[in-house]
């Protein structure tokens, strides 16, 4: 299936969020610290309710380590910088997605450091800001599994 990678997410009920959507269609997740929470709070059990334990979710302390570890044929970045439509790929299982923090976005030198035609954006009204980071997650994660035609890996 697919992985998700959360850059130092801030804030608790989107990655409980994050954590159900993933237990539920069978994605990894990734947490790349620092976490701007603790990450037993009990905001983000109560979001993420019991899907914990269902999710293959890891912690790692930088972005390196993740991508040693997953070395996933493809990275894609999901940003208001991209400048290609999320709905333009053709995704392959074992794509991995990488997601920034609520109030910043990906650091500059993360972004990058990805192809820009792998720097996705998805598409919103002219002079909206972003969208939040579990419906951003959800939207992109949907997208690639709806052209596995929902395979059940």
């Amino acid at each position: 299936m697919f992985h998700v990678i959360l850059f130092e997410p801030e804030i608790p009920p989107n990655t409980g969020n994050i954590i159900r959507l993933c237990a539920n269609v069978g994605c990894s997740l990734h947490l790349i610290e620092p976490l701007g929470f603790v990450f037993d709070n009990k905001h983000l059990r109560r979001a993420g309710m019991d899907y914990t334990e269902l999710a293959n979710v890891q912690r790692y302390p930088n972005l390196q380590s993740c991508l040693d570890t997953l070395q996933p044929t493809r990275l894609f970045a999901f940003t208001t910088k991209g400048s290609r439509n999320y709905a333009d790929v053709q995704y392959q299982d074992g794509d991995a997605f990488i997601f920034g923090p609520e109030t910043r976005g990906l650091p500059d030198e993360v972004r990058t450091a990805i192809p820009a035609e792998q720097r996705l954006r998805l598409p919103m009204r002219e002079g909206s800001r972003s969208l939040n980071l579990s419906n951003t997650v959800a939207i992109a994660v949907y997208e690639a599994w709806r052209q596995l035609e929902f395979n059940q890996q």
